[in-house]
């Protein structure tokens, strides 16, 4: 393989998955949002376009820029783009690509398949999160949701946290929880984690130490007496938690404040428009629930993010940009040295 600098380098997602197995996405994750904290990176807000498709499912796409400053040094952008019913017609919901940028002349350096590094990144934040914030060693996690985010996680979950000694899985078609549970059985079973099906979403939720939502709905069901004390929620779907989950929880935290605030879709941006949640460092009057602090600052020692053992944490994360760019930063340059990737024509 040609290591020119001047030419445009295509990863598959083949390429992107053998090249994550050679790489700690947990760490790299953490790592951005401590250069996060210290202002070195740069992220600006994401051009939404969302549509319907000619059979009614909701479509859109996402374009997402960043620069990640640190051992990284590396501008980009992901665009991932997802449509409802796309399970039905046998393909991914949601598919992509991430761009990398040469610092000096801006030209575009590298086009990745980036689906699997959108999930892993995604998986990243929750055990990350999981590793900073849960107080027992041996945890509980239930999940929500049986597709590729979900998966991703439970895969992570199994390598990188090793208290975790169940997952119970729940998904709203019991065939699709079923398949993905025997998918991952062995890979469980090698770590000594039991995995089980719940019937309902409350179920999964019940007693669990660690409750990750990757679902699509926008309707939130997951209220605050569902969860046990102690327990972490990571909300890496956007709706799934009602509002008492925000208002009552002992630490409240997100990614990036300023992406979470302004963004439509999400329920922490209409509760703030709403007038009744306010940023970190914000006044907030009576009956309003201040965001207690952005992860960058739980990973960079910053702020404590759990203040009381039995207190419910809840992780509202954006899905930051700089995190896919410093993900498929450690990618590329493992696929340059071990020779992976297509030179394309410029």
């Amino acid at each position: 393989m040609n290591n020119d600098a001047t030419a445009l380098w295509y990863l598959t997602e083949e390429d992107t998955r053998w090249a994550c197995q050679r790489l700690d996405p947990v760490k790299i994750v953490r790592e951005a949002l401590v250069l996060q904290a210290e202002g070195r990176t740069t992220l600006p807000a994401e051009a939404y376009l969302g549509w319907t498709s000619p059979s009614g499912a909701a479509a859109r796409s996402l374009n997402m820029p960043g620069y990640v400053g640190g051992p990284f040094e590396m501008a980009g952008t992901k665009i991932i783009n997802g449509c409802l019913d796309n399970p039905e017609r046998g393909l991914p919901r949601a598919s992509g690509l991430t761009m990398l940028f040469d610092r000096q002349t801006a030209r575009i350096r590298c086009v990745m398949a980036s689906a699997h590094i959108s999930a892993l990144r995604t998986a990243g934040v929750t055990v990350a999160s999981a590793q900073a914030l849960l107080p027992q060693k041996v945890i509980t996690v239930g999940v929500i949701g049986a597709g590729a985010i979900a998966r991703a996680h439970i895969e992570l979950l199994a390598r990188s946290l090793p208290g975790t000694a169940a997952i119970v899985l729940h998904d709203r078609d019991p065939c699709r929880a079923a398949a993905l549970a025997g998918e991952v059985e062995a890979l469980l079973r090698a770590h000594g984690i039991r995995i089980s099906l719940a019937d309902t979403a409350r179920e999964a939720v019940l007693g669990a130490d660690l409750v990750i939502p990757a679902t699509t709905t926008t309707k939130g069901y997951i209220a605050y007496d569902w969860l046990s004390m102690g327990c972490v929620v990571v909300n890496v779907s956007l709706d799934d938690v009602l509002p008492d989950v925000v208002v009552e929880a002992g630490t409240l935290l997100v990614d990036d404040w300023a992406l979470v605030r302004d963004d439509e879709h999400r329920l922490l941006g209409r509760m703030y428009r709403d007038g009744r949640v306010a940023g970190p460092g914000e006044h907030a009057g009576a009956g309003v629930r201040r965001v207690d602090a952005e992860l960058g600052e739980v990973f960079a020692g910053r702020h404590p993010g759990r203040y009381h053992p039995d207190d419910v944490i809840l992780v509202n994360p954006f899905g930051l940009a700089i995190e896919d760019i410093a993900l498929a930063t450690e990618v590329y340059r493992i696929a340059m040295r071990e020779g992976r990737g297509i030179a394309l024509p410029r």
